[in-house]
């Protein structure tokens, strides 16, 4: 699984979708619209719900995704250019690797090695991030013909819908 907790609080005047991270996050509650109870069909309003909580879901994976993407673009770029000033350091120079507070002494090799690798990665992740991306953008593309499919078999749920406020 990917980490988060999701829950869906139902009351009688709102509805609230909830995602958190681990336990030392707090959980984020979006409201959803709010649909009265005299809406003629239950079980468009149920799949309008269904529908509208997979959104949000989806909406925060994506923005995950493409925050880790941000990241490694950033690690990326620093292991890329720590290479570029490696290479142009001489074989003989004292190199030091940062190991907390403290500076370690370390062949200039195992260093461009280490970089090399952190670059590798960075791109790896990055393409595995891109793959995770376009598969959400997908799923949100099918979400979104599902919403459009809904409302147009009920358009006394599109005008409710659309006569509504956010809460």
């Amino acid at each position: 699984m990917d980490g988060l907790t999701r829950t869906v609080s139902i009351g009688a005047d709102r509805v609230l979708f909830c995602v958190g991270g681990s336990n030392s996050e707090a959980l984020s509650c979006f409201p959803i619209l709010h649909l009265p109870l005299t809406m003629a069909d239950d079980t468009n309003r149920t799949a309008f719900l269904e529908i509208q909580g997979r959104m949000i879901e989806i909406t925060g994976k994506l923005k995950q995704v493409q925050t880790q993407m941000r990241n490694k673009e950033g690690e990326k770029k620093r292991a890329f250019l720590t290479l570029e000033e490696l290479r142009q350091l001489s074989d003989d120079t004292n190199t030091y690797k940062s190991v907390g507070r403290t500076f370690v002494l370390e062949p200039k090799s195992d260093l461009m090695n280490e970089q090399e690798q952190k670059l590798k990665d960075s791109e790896a992740a990055i393409a595995s991030l891109q793959t995770s991306k376009e598969y959400l953008e997908k799923q949100m593309a099918e979400v979104e013909n599902n919403l459009r499919e809904l409302l147009n078999q009920d358009p006394g749920l599109a005008r409710q819908i659309m006569s509504m406020s956010v809460m």
